[in-house]
Protein backbone atom coordinates (compact mmCIF):
# COMPACT_ATOMS: atom_id res chain seq x y z
CA UNK A 1 0.00 0.00 0.00
CA UNK A 2 0.92 3.72 -0.02
CA UNK A 3 3.31 5.29 1.86
CA UNK A 4 2.39 9.10 3.67
CA UNK A 5 5.35 10.89 4.54
CA UNK A 6 4.49 13.73 6.85
CA UNK A 7 7.80 16.19 7.80
CA UNK A 8 8.23 17.67 10.81
CA UNK A 9 10.58 19.36 12.70
CA UNK A 10 11.25 18.72 16.44
CA UNK A 11 11.05 21.80 18.81
CA UNK A 12 12.42 22.82 22.28
CA UNK A 13 8.46 22.01 23.76
CA UNK A 14 9.04 18.44 22.03
CA UNK A 15 12.15 17.52 24.03
CA UNK A 16 13.30 16.51 27.73
CA UNK A 17 15.45 17.98 29.88
CA UNK A 18 18.32 15.91 28.13
CA UNK A 19 17.47 17.47 24.64
CA UNK A 20 15.67 14.12 23.38
CA UNK A 21 12.17 13.55 21.93
CA UNK A 22 9.75 12.92 25.36
CA UNK A 23 9.07 9.46 24.81
CA UNK A 24 5.18 10.88 24.41
CA UNK A 25 5.57 12.97 22.28
CA UNK A 26 5.76 10.35 19.68
CA UNK A 27 2.14 9.41 20.06
CA UNK A 28 1.35 12.88 19.22
CA UNK A 29 3.64 13.40 16.13
CA UNK A 30 2.39 10.13 15.13
CA UNK A 31 -1.49 11.15 15.28
CA UNK A 32 -0.66 14.13 13.31
CA UNK A 33 0.83 11.99 10.72
CA UNK A 34 -2.20 9.70 10.26
CA UNK A 35 -5.03 13.20 10.24
CA UNK A 36 -2.37 14.19 7.36
CA UNK A 37 -3.18 10.90 5.59
CA UNK A 38 -7.02 11.37 6.04
CA UNK A 39 -6.54 14.46 4.92
CA UNK A 40 -9.32 15.29 2.24
CA UNK A 41 -11.46 12.08 2.92
CA UNK A 42 -14.96 12.76 4.15
CA UNK A 43 -15.73 11.24 6.84
CA UNK A 44 -19.61 10.47 7.74
CA UNK A 45 -20.59 12.98 9.81
CA UNK A 46 -22.43 11.29 12.21
CA UNK A 47 -19.56 8.90 13.00
CA UNK A 48 -16.65 8.87 15.70
CA UNK A 49 -14.19 7.48 13.26
CA UNK A 50 -11.07 6.16 13.88
CA UNK A 51 -9.93 5.29 17.31
CA UNK A 52 -6.68 4.25 18.80
CA UNK A 53 -7.05 0.67 19.86
CA UNK A 54 -3.72 -0.76 20.36
CA UNK A 55 -0.25 0.60 20.26
CA UNK A 56 3.38 -0.81 20.14
CA UNK A 57 6.55 1.84 20.01
CA UNK A 58 9.81 0.39 19.40
CA UNK A 59 12.56 3.25 20.21
CA UNK A 60 15.84 2.61 18.50
CA UNK A 61 17.81 5.81 18.35
CA UNK A 62 16.95 8.95 19.98
CA UNK A 63 15.90 12.44 17.80
CA UNK A 64 17.17 15.62 18.71
CA UNK A 65 16.05 19.05 18.72
CA UNK A 66 16.12 20.81 15.30
CA UNK A 67 16.13 17.32 13.98
CA UNK A 68 13.92 17.22 10.56
CA UNK A 69 12.06 14.24 10.74
CA UNK A 70 9.58 12.20 7.81
CA UNK A 71 6.81 10.03 9.87
CA UNK A 72 6.36 7.33 7.15
CA UNK A 73 2.68 5.91 7.80
CA UNK A 74 1.78 2.51 6.03
CA UNK A 75 -1.60 0.70 6.04
CA UNK A 76 -0.79 -2.77 6.89
CA UNK A 77 -4.05 -4.40 7.29
CA UNK A 78 -7.23 -3.33 6.74
CA UNK A 79 -9.94 -5.47 8.72
CA UNK A 80 -13.94 -5.12 8.54
CA UNK A 81 -13.92 -2.91 11.51
CA UNK A 82 -9.99 -1.84 12.17
CA UNK A 83 -7.08 -1.21 10.56
CA UNK A 84 -3.24 -1.51 11.02
CA UNK A 85 -0.52 0.88 10.24
CA UNK A 86 3.28 1.11 10.76
CA UNK A 87 4.64 4.59 11.30
CA UNK A 88 8.41 5.25 10.97
CA UNK A 89 9.91 8.14 12.52
CA UNK A 90 12.88 8.55 10.46
CA UNK A 91 16.28 11.06 10.52
CA UNK A 92 18.51 11.47 7.78
CA UNK A 93 17.44 7.66 6.25
CA UNK A 94 17.77 6.53 9.95
CA UNK A 95 14.84 4.81 11.51
CA UNK A 96 14.42 5.83 14.87
CA UNK A 97 11.32 4.43 16.16
CA UNK A 98 8.55 2.51 14.73
CA UNK A 99 5.54 2.38 15.93
CA UNK A 100 2.52 0.06 15.40
CA UNK A 101 -0.97 0.75 15.80
CA UNK A 102 -4.67 -0.65 15.50
CA UNK A 103 -7.24 1.76 15.16
CA UNK A 104 -10.81 0.86 14.99
CA UNK A 105 -13.80 2.26 13.47
CA UNK A 106 -16.78 3.65 15.85
CA UNK A 107 -20.03 4.98 14.52
CA UNK A 108 -22.09 7.35 16.41
CA UNK A 109 -23.42 5.41 19.38
CA UNK A 110 -19.49 4.45 20.60
CA UNK A 111 -20.08 1.04 18.61
CA UNK A 112 -17.77 -0.72 16.35
CA UNK A 113 -19.07 -0.15 12.94
CA UNK A 114 -17.91 -1.46 9.57
CA UNK A 115 -15.00 1.18 7.75
CA UNK A 116 -17.03 2.56 4.55
CA UNK A 117 -15.77 1.78 1.58
CA UNK A 118 -15.12 4.90 0.42
CA UNK A 119 -12.75 5.72 2.94
CA UNK A 120 -11.19 2.22 2.34
CA UNK A 121 -10.77 3.09 -1.48
CA UNK A 122 -9.21 6.63 -0.81
CA UNK A 123 -6.53 4.90 1.31
CA UNK A 124 -5.38 2.24 -1.08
Amino acid sequence: MKTYKFPFSIAYSDTDAGGIVYHGRYIEIAERARMFMLRGIEMPSDDIGFVVRKLDIKYMSPLKLADDIVVQTQITNVGGVSMDLQQKFVHDDTVCAIMNITVAYLGPDMKLKAIPDTIIKRLK
